[in-house]
């Protein structure tokens, strides 16, 4: 699967994409914000992130921002899990903060959960310290359900983090009607 938004590209990532992985996510306030990703992350994390087996309802994704011309690896998304639910993951590199990308990148998963995958709810977990990403998923609709500890595999102790669930079975409140001619 792969998606391209007004302002990125969404693809699997590859092996040749090693490099540019360890260097666009080896930040420590990025691995500090993720619960699976370790802290220091090394090029060998980056090779064996990317040759885990993929199955065909597999939706995890590099971001690329293809605004400047080039395509520049800036983050990645995907949603964890099987079944008809999932969860959602998702971080970008520091040079991109605040620039909509994460939503952007969120809405095509989303788009692509509700659409073209056996999936009727996400759920998604942030760190309470991370305001920033629960407005990420408040935009998408997602909603707030608990408050409880989670391992930061890179902090190498429990955080407080939301946890934060979307239906997929649910309307869009701003979704355009559908025509039929």
């Amino acid at each position: 699967m792969f998606a391209r938004t007004k302002r990125l590209t969404l693809r699997p990532g590859w092996p040749e994409d090693a490099a540019t992985l360890a260097a666009a996510i080896a930040h420590p306030e990025v691995a500090s914000r993720l619960a699976r990703v370790p802290w220091p992350y090394h090029l060998a994390d980056a090779a064996t992130f990317l040759s885990l087996p993929r199955g065909a309802h597999d939706a995890q994704f590099l971001v690329f921002d293809h605004e400047e011309g080039q395509p520049r690896l800036v983050g990645g998304i995907g949603l964890v899990g099987d079944g008809a639910a999932r969860e959602l993951g998702y971080w970008l590199t520091p040079a991109v903060w605040g620039r909509g990308y994460a939503t952007e990148a969120a809405e095509a998963v989303v788009d692509m959960a509700r659409h073209a995958l056996p999936v009727r709810r996400l759920t998604a977990f942030h760190h309470a310290a991370n305001a920033a990403s629960g407005r990420v998923l408040a935009k998408l609709g997602f909603r707030e359900i608990a408050r409880l500890p989670r391992h930061s595999l890179a902090q190498g102790c429990e955080v407080d983090s939301v946890m934060m669930t979307l239906d997929l079975d649910a309307p869009v409140a701003d979704a355009a009607m559908p025509i039929a001619a």
